[in-house]
């Protein structure tokens, strides 16, 4: 059986697109990379560890936490602001997809012995005839997220699962 590490944020697509996984014979495990703290030490509410546990055990699966903190500061916020700074308006989904979800859950799909990785993201990956693979749009276009994945590397995309791809939001939810 082929083991999926979905990354889970606590939110509805994530929990869906682990939900799905699992209904199609995958071991899937829970992944949270937990990417910012408050002043007080607190997780911030967009990425609810408690939500996210909850989520793993309501469908069954393993859960793990992981500090990305770090990562997240140096690669997300400080560019973030020294681009905002010189008058550039920055996307920091498209830096953190790349360089904390996908790094790092590429990461910790070696470490915990995994073939593939999945988010709740709506869009495709598609193996070209050449071999090569490619971001394709969601089946429905009002969803699409394909414009914030462009930066993902080869390795990281043959090794990505998008089962909300062909979803719409309506239909994710009647799945929730």
């Amino acid at each position: 059986m082929k083991r999926v590490l979905v990354g889970l944020s606590g939110g509805v697509d994530s929990a869906v697109a682990a939900y799905l996984l699992k209904q199609e014979g995958y071991d899937v495990v829970g992944v949270m990379l937990r990417t910012w703290m408050s002043d007080d030490g607190q997780e911030s509410r967009c990425c609810e560890i408690d939500d996210a546990k909850a989520i793993a055990d309501a469908i069954g699966i393993p859960f793990h936490p992981f500090n990305c903190t770090g990562v997240f500061n140096d690669k997300v916020i400080q560019p973030f602001m020294e681009q905002y700074l010189q008058g550039l308006t920055p996307n920091p989904c498209i830096f953190c997809n790349r360089y904390v979800k996908w790094e790092r859950l590429m990461y910790y799909m070696k470490v915990l012995k995994g073939d593939y990785i999945a988010t709740g993201h709506y869009a495709k990956v598609v193996k070209l005839d050449n071999g090569r693979y490619t971001v394709r749009n969601a089946e429905h276009i009002e969803k699409d997220q394909t414009y914030m994945l462009y930066r993902l590397t080869q390795e990281e995309l043959a090794a990505t699962l998008m089962p909300l791809g062909k979803y719409s939001k309506d239909e994710v939810r009647a799945i929730a």
